[in-house]
């Protein structure tokens, strides 16, 4: 799977749900996350909590073996094409910068991407938001 920001925050600040993130985290087979994400990760967390959530941050990476995945050029065209077609200000969607890219990792890679709130709901990827219950059948 491919694990956006929004999920790897709710789990370092032990939001609501979060450990119905960590049980999806730790039955995926693996887990990715893009090295853009990373850097938008590391920005929210160490200005919630100082120099201990940089060490809380690297401590989740390395227990949940995420495995950061570099920004090549394809991985930069598909997080423009993201912004383009689900980007803030274009698209319900409304996604940021780090979206994207989590965006265009799970896009290149076909994997689910585990997230929470609204915004991927609204985008053509298969996502996992276990902080959601599914609607009853119409």
């Amino acid at each position: 799977m491919v694990v956006d920001t929004s999920a790897a925050v709710a789990v370092l600040l032990s939001e609501p749900g979060s450990g119905d993130l960590v049980d999806c985290l730790e039955g995926a087979a693996g887990r990715l996350m893009s090295a853009a994400a990373r850097v938008e990760l590391g920005i929210v967390i160490e200005a919630r909590l100082g120099a201990a959530g940089a060490d809380a941050l690297s401590r989740f990476l390395r227990d949940a073996e995420i495995e950061i995945v570099a920004v090549d050029s394809d991985a930069a065209d598909r997080a423009l094409s993201a912004w383009r077609r689900y980007g803030k200000g274009r698209h319900r969607g409304a996604l940021n910068f780090g979206d994207c890219f989590s965006y265009a990792l799970a896009e290149r890679t076909g994997l689910p991407l585990l997230c929470t709130g609204n915004d991927f709901a609204a985008t053509d990827l298969d996502v996992i938001r276990p902080d959601t219950t599914p609607e009853p059948p119409s």
